[in-house]
């Protein structure tokens, strides 16, 4: 189940990463660079919880303020 998951954000991240360098405006670019950030705090959360690590969790929460 975690393979299919990590799959699914790991395009959702090249899609993005497409969108950020073709993005017609800079409004385009800086969506696409948070929905990156989006998917990392995900794939964060998604590797605490399959191994049962509370402090992989704390971390993915403390990082997403952070991105800009």
């Amino acid at each position: 189940m975690f393979t299919a998951a990590a799959l699914a954000l790991l395009v959702t991240v090249v899609l993005a990463l497409v969108r950020a360098l073709a993005g017609p405006t800079v409004f385009a670019r800086a969506q696409a660079a948070n929905t990156i950030g989006t998917v990392a705090l995900l794939l964060l959360a998604a590797i605490g919880f399959l191994t049962r690590r509370p402090q992989i969790l704390d971390l993915a929460i403390v990082v997403r303020p952070l991105d800009l």
